[in-house]
């Protein structure tokens, strides 16, 4: 579970652990990822904190063997975290649009090129990746963040469509959430109108939706956004 600290990714690993799931919980902000679990732990949940940089494929590569060597299995992958940077495509600079799509993009990619080729050697799992409404449609000053929304929601497309073929028991999700009441949209736009945004425990609700369906189906896709929400479709 990554972008796990924080906002929906917080949200999402109350709802595993709610249901009896030991979380690996992945984010670089340390400080707040300790606190989760330990607060978590206190109720008698279990949480394990990984510090780790999504966007270096040598870190993701070393995390998910820790995992595997550890556990044996791992039957979930939530790719969850996400960064932007809100300026007009004239004044980006490369590093900045850098960040961006690694994080959003190759991030996930690299988890997925982990454990997708362990998930059929096990025979089975479920690989979620949280999308913007982005990746359907854009909006000024978000150039490099709709281009790394739209990018993962074509390659989970793909891998939805060669879980097919490698492997049954693989289920794989795409789920598009709109505006959330969280610091990754607050920070970004601090005038805001929250009474337009959704609050993040309703998305993860739908990770779970999406986890409960039975082996031999599987959601592709789910779009869950405000009854308000201005970006989509």
């Amino acid at each position: 579970m990554t972008g796990a600290a924080r906002g929906l990714g917080a949200s999402i690993v109350r709802r595993l652990t709610e249901a009896g799931a030991m979380v690996w919980a992945a984010d670089v902000r340390e400080k707040e990822l300790k606190e989760l679990a330990r607060e978590l732990g206190e109720d008698g949940r279990t949480v394990q904190p990984l510090v780790f940089d999504i966007r270096d494929s040598g870190q993701v590569a070393s995390a998910v063997a820790d995992i595997w060597d550890s556990s044996g299995s791992l039957h979930i992958l939530v790719n969850n975290a996400a960064v932007d940077v809100s300026k007009p495509i004239e004044h980006l600079s490369a590093e900045e649009a850098d960040l961006v799509i690694s994080t959003n993009l190759l991030g996930p990619v690299h988890l997925c090129l982990e454990n997708y080729r362990r998930m059929i050697k096990q025979g089975g799992g479920h690989i979620i990746n949280v999308l913007s409404t982005a990746a359907n449609r854009t909006w000024t000053e978000a150039g490099p963040y709709a281009a790394s929304e739209t990018g993962l929601r074509a390659f989970t497309h793909t891998l939805f469509q060669e879980a097919r073929r490698d492997c049954i028991g693989i289920g794989v999700t795409g789920i598009i959430a709109g505006g959330m009441e969280t610091r990754f949209i607050l920070e970004r736009f601090p005038d805001a109108d929250t009474s337009k945004l959704q609050d993040p425990a309703i998305v993860a609700d739908t990770v779970m939706y999406a986890l409960s369906v039975p082996v031999g189906s599987v959601v592709g896709e789910l779009v869950i956004v405000p009854r308000n929400e201005p970006s989509w479709p």
